[in-house]
């Protein structure tokens, strides 16, 4: 009977020592676990920071680029609209010497035909 009980305890208290060692590895594996998962957190929270980062500077740098060909683009009108200026200016003179060499000769007839 008394070797009964020493077994019976003997067995509680090797359950009670495994149910303490599973406990204790299984918080151990958890604790691994929810560093794993912070780590994992943490370069995902990175890799958002760097992506954030790179889509800002993508962003700028477009920005930056629609602005310049926008200022090009300006630009170049400006240069179009100036030179179509000047091409009127040099046509509308071109004319106006025209005309007025068209009266001298027509001028200069009339006196040839008068004085004739």
């Amino acid at each position: 009977m008394m070797m009964v009980m020493v077994i019976v305890e003997m067995v509680i208290v090797l359950v009670i020592v495994v149910i303490v060692v599973v406990v204790i590895v299984v918080m151990m594996v958890l604790a691994m676990v929810m560093m794993a998962v912070m780590m994992v957190v943490n370069v995902m929270v990175v890799a958002m920071l760097l992506l954030m980062v790179f889509v800002v500077v993508v962003v700028v740098v477009m920005v930056k680029v629609i602005v310049v060909t926008v200022v090009v683009m300006v630009v170049t009108l400006v240069v179009i609209v100036i030179t179509v200026v000047v091409l009127i200016v040099v046509l509308v003179m071109v004319l106006m010497v025209v005309v007025v060499m068209f009266v001298m000769m027509v001028v200069m007839v009339k006196a040839i035909v008068v004085v004739s």
